[in-house]
């Protein structure tokens, strides 16, 4: 901190800084307008957390390394439901204020694409009551920064047969799909909230993948004989997806080996947070192959062990490029 009086150009302009920390002078131009993570003193601009420098137009603000989750529109986020109000579940996503869900957001049991009445509202308890797990996408922010959740898609919704895990929301890489199939019949719901969910793979979906694999092949071999439905995915009738099954409370028999990978795989996204590195799907499945060098699954929660994969998913990166 030393050099903090020196953190700025002659000109008075910001030097391109990776991060600074709490107290650390920004720049010295009174031209800048503070945001957030930024207050001013005497005509200069500090940091009030560590961070990394924004710049926006003429607006000046540090994003912080570790915090709550800052809801933003169209992130895929896993949510428990705290309170049933009104038309409406407040979920508990990690942010500073919980979301809200709208009884209009949810899919009804049967599929039917109406509005909701009464009856519906009586009902919301059967749906989704406190404590429940549900993934979600954010669909808007209000003016306070709450933001309204839908589940319309057949992919979101109730979560049961898996385990819950929370890990920094810094740590996971956005990217375009959160939610991955994994070796060894587990699925994964990476939510960029940092709640992470894991569990068994359903039937439904075994099937639909397996068909995919079967209807490209079919594809490359019919090559230059292309007729209309050759590789084409079926749409899918939401009036037989859509049942009471999905908001059902019974989890299904899970067997003993599925159980194991789960945990080990639970194991692995602990040891990615702990080494600070970020959650990925390639990093999941390269710590899970590092850690079949154990026979049991808790011996990976040792913190010896824990930095030794972490060094060797790491050092497979590199060799990567």
């Amino acid at each position: 901190m030393e050099d903090s009086d020196n953190a700025d150009d002659e000109d008075g302009s910001m030097q391109n800084r990776a991060i600074v920390t709490p107290g650390e002078l920004v720049t010295d131009d009174p031209v800048w307008m503070k945001g957030h993570g930024t207050y001013y003193l005497e005509n200069r601009t500090y940091s009030s957390v560590a961070g990394t420098v924004s710049r926006v137009n003429r607006l000046l603000s540090v994003i912080p390394i570790r915090g709550r989750y800052q809801p933003e529109t169209g992130d895929h986020i896993v949510g428990r439901i705290t309170e049933v109000g009104q038309k409406r579940w407040k979920v508990d996503i990690g942010a500073k204020q919980d979301a809200v869900l709208m009884l209009g957001s949810v899919n009804l049991p049967g599929g039917v694409l109406r509005r909701k009445n009464e009856a519906d509202e009586l009902q919301m308890r059967n749906f989704l009551k406190e404590g429940d797990l549900l993934n979600a996408e954010v669909q808007s922010l209000f003016q306070d920064g709450s933001a309204s959740l839908h589940t319309r898609s057949l992919k979101y919704g109730k979560l049961r047969d898996g385990v819950f895990l929370k890990v920094p929301s810094s740590l996971v890489v956005r990217s375009k799909y959160h939610s991955h199939e994994l070796p060894g019949g587990v699925s994964v719901i990476l939510g960029v909230n940092g709640y992470v969910w894991l569990r068994k793979t359903s039937d439904l979906q075994q099937q639909q993948s397996a068909s995919h694999v079967g209807k490209d092949a079919a594809a490359l071999s019919t090559r230059g004989n292309y007729s209309v439905g050759n590789a084409s995915v079926t749409i899918t009738r939401l009036e037989e997806e859509s049942s009471w099954e999905i908001y059902s409370d019974v989890n299904d028999q899970i067997s003993q080996s599925i159980r194991e990978t789960i945990t080990r795989y639970a194991n692995c996204i602990k040891i990615l947070a702990y080494c600070e590195i970020g959650i990925t799907l390639e990093r999941v499945t390269a710590c899970y192959e590092a850690s079949m060098a154990y026979d049991e699954a808790g011996k990976l929660i040792d913190r010896e062990v824990m930095e030794s994969i972490g060094d060797d998913v790491i050092t497979a990166e590199k060799y990567r490029g």
